[in-house]
């Protein structure tokens, strides 16, 4: 009896080993396989039309640096919607620029870690605009990104 008692603890143990070595390694085993999967990447369609016409492909690796990816990153989407909304804070009001950051959070949630920064922008515009004038400024602000506009008026001030 307690032969069988051993032996089933000892199944145990072994399971309860296999299984955290698969918790560990399956993930390792995963991500390598998917960052292998898309270290080569055909962004460009085969020259001459279908792939069967023994046209060459170009093939760019995931992790290249070119000049022209450099200027998509100056083009990044949080930059273009920056600019978009100092120039209207500029042709129209701080609160309408305010207004469209909250709607472009909501539209645009990838964007949301980039609020606070666009916010504390779009106060030291407001200064600017204003001519050094702080209160008329923050007479603008709106609960959007917990007040970073506020405290962008008040970086820009002093």
């Amino acid at each position: 009896m307690s032969l069988l008692i051993a032996s089933i603890s000892l199944v145990k143990q072994l399971a309860r080993r296999l299984g955290r070595t698969l918790a560990f390694l399956l993930p390792v085993v995963l991500v390598t396989t998917g960052t292998l999967a898309v270290t080569r990447v055909s962004w460009t369609p085969v020259a001459g039309g279908t792939s069967g016409n023994g046209g060459e492909q170009q093939v760019l690796a995931a992790n290249a640096t070119s000049p022209q990816s450099a200027d998509n990153a100056a083009a990044a989407p949080q930059d273009v919607l920056r600019d978009r909304l100092v120039q209207q804070l500029d042709r129209s009001n701080p609160g309408t620029a305010l207004d469209s950051l909250q709607q472009a959070m909501q539209q645009q949630p990838s964007l949301t870690r980039y609020c606070t920064a666009i916010a504390r922008d779009l106060g030291q515009a407001a200064v600017r605009k204003y001519h050094g004038d702080v209160q008329r400024a923050q007479s603008f602000a709106r609960p959007v990104c917990d007040g970073s506009f506020a405290a962008g008026t008040m970086a820009d001030a002093g």
